[in-house]
């Protein structure tokens, strides 16, 4: 058995859940761990909500308590050391410590506790992620009558995560924020290539991005908050190419995307500290456009 630990916002819990799907596409048994969220009493855990509930279409199994415990319990209890003689101790547990670990496909009994977000770990599997990661009806009308309209236009979606990434300290000293080099370079990588685009601008900072981006081809959402946020993914999905944040939250919504012709753009680093070359970058986000600070074109 594998178990995935799941922790995180929205962007991070859909890469556990593909990983969740590469898993079983591979044909191995593998289940969720959710303790993160709630614990053995179904207390609350996790200062994120486990938003991958709140989605239509997504399917999965969850690891009892039992089966946590064979991998991480280190009790030393009479009860507990008995139990592990007489049903045994699973394997190891895997820690995420690189950008691409292919050695997990190969494992098994293990507890892989990561966020998995590269690429490359779905890249023949996500026909099925678009397929399968559904979102539930809006109640909101704006929502459907902007989904409508950018069916009928070059709508790009603009991705700003700002909030956290300045005023929370691990968010400003570990994340910092996509310079607005990067954000300009991509709109012109877009507008040179894309006729008449129209940008839809996401983000946890709606008076800086009507500051910023106030030309006539563009147009603040503003209208999803709380836990209709992930209105804004399925907003994004929906646009014909993606410029995205350093942030899941937006990969996502390009990755969901089914325009064939796509353009994506992310940050070539998505923290402070990475330090993956450009080559390898490129390697592992295959299908991207990966765009520095300073603003060049990787």
């Amino acid at each position: 058995m594998i178990i995935i630990h799941v922790m995180g916002g929205l962007g991070n819990q859909l890469y556990q859940y593909a990983l969740y799907e590469k898993f079983k596409f591979l044909g191995k048994e593998v289940k969720l761990d959710l303790f993160a969220y709630k614990g053995a009493q179904g207390e609350e855990k996790e200062w994120r909500s486990f938003e991958l509930e709140w989605l239509d279409g997504v399917a999965y199994e969850i690891c009892t308590e039992d089966e946590r415990r064979l991998f991480l319990d280190n009790s030393m209890k009479f009860i507990d050391r008995v139990r592990r003689k007489l049903i045994g101790r699973r394997e190891k547990t895997v820690k995420e410590d690189a950008d691409y670990m292919p050695e997990i496909f190969s494992m098994d009994n293990v507890y892989l506790y990561g966020f998995w977000n590269c690429e490359k770990y779905y890249i023949d599997i996500i026909p099925k992620l678009q397929e399968k990661i559904k979102f539930p009806p809006s109640t909101n009308p704006r929502n459907r009558h902007t989904m409508q309209a950018m069916r009928q236009e070059n709508a790009i979606s603009i991705h700003i995560r700002r909030d956290d990434y300045l005023t929370v300290a691990d968010g400003k000293r570990y994340m910092g924020i996509c310079t607005e080099a990067y954000y300009n370079c991509a709109i012109d990588y877009i507008s040179e290539r894309v006729e008449n685009p129209i940008f839809y601008i996401f983000s946890d900072d709606t008076a800086y991005a009507k500051r910023i981006y106030n030309k006539n081809n563009m147009c603040v959402v503003d209208w999803n908050t709380g836990k209709d946020s992930l209105y804004d993914m399925e907003l994004m999905r929906c646009c014909k190419h993606n410029i995205c944040a350093n942030s899941t939250f937006s990969m996502w919504g390009a990755r969901l995307n089914t325009n064939p012709k796509k353009i994506m753009i992310r940050p070539l680093h998505h923290d402070n500290y990475e330090t993956t070359d450009t080559e390898t970058m490129h390697q592992n986000w295959p299908g991207w456009i990966l765009i520095d600070a300073m603003g060049v074109v990787c």
